[in-house]
């Protein structure tokens, strides 16, 4: 579950923003005067959006939002003055704030991040560079002495890995293994 953090100057505009969520179904929320508030409870957690006004105490919105890691996200609140100039990159939303469009906003970026959070989790981790180097060896040996692209290797080891339900690595060691024993 992703955390909203609203970091705004004054208490009482934060703690009204974070009753309004709690309101609409939101219940992981925090309340924060400032961005070095902010920033430890951002790293309290894996994903999140950070609510933010445009001037903090200690820093503007746009360097908070730079030291935001990966899964997070920012909203800024503020005048259509100070919203026209947030640039590419951020979203906002105009003061004063219309209930709707804020949860709506706020909805639609915890949607985003939890996508990203998902591709990320399905996209294979990378091999080690030995363990690359069992199947680049393999697939070579198979081009040379088969006859085969690099595209028809690689489909014959991962096939041959299926088959037996072993690694695509441990499947190219033992490719290798049988190729160099009958040399």
């Amino acid at each position: 579950m992703s955390i909203i953090i609203i970091v705004l100057p004054k208490p009482e505009d934060a703690k009204k923003i974070r009753k309004i969520l709690i309101q609409h179904g939101f219940e992981n929320t925090v309340a924060c005067t400032t961005a070095a508030q902010a920033l430890i409870e951002v790293n309290k957690h894996p994903a999140g959006l950070v609510i933010s006004g445009y001037k903090l105490p200690d820093m503007y919105y746009r360097e908070l939002a730079e030291c935001l890691p990966g899964f997070f996200e920012m909203l800024l609140i503020g005048s259509a003055n100070v919203v026209s100039s947030a640039g590419s990159g951020i979203m906002a939303v105009t003061m004063p704030i219309r209930i709707y469009e804020l949860v709506n906003t706020v909805e639609m970026q915890l949607y985003q991040i939890e996508r990203r959070q998902k591709k990320e989790k399905k996209k294979p981790k990378p091999r080690c560079e030995r363990d690359q180097n069992y199947i680049t060896n393999a697939k070579l040996l198979l081009m040379d002495r088969n006859h085969l692209t690099e595209e028809e290797a690689y489909r014959y080891i991962q096939k041959c890995s299926m088959d037996s339900a072993t690694g695509m690595v441990e499947t190219a060691q033992m490719i290798l293994t049988l190729i160099y024993d009958e040399v």
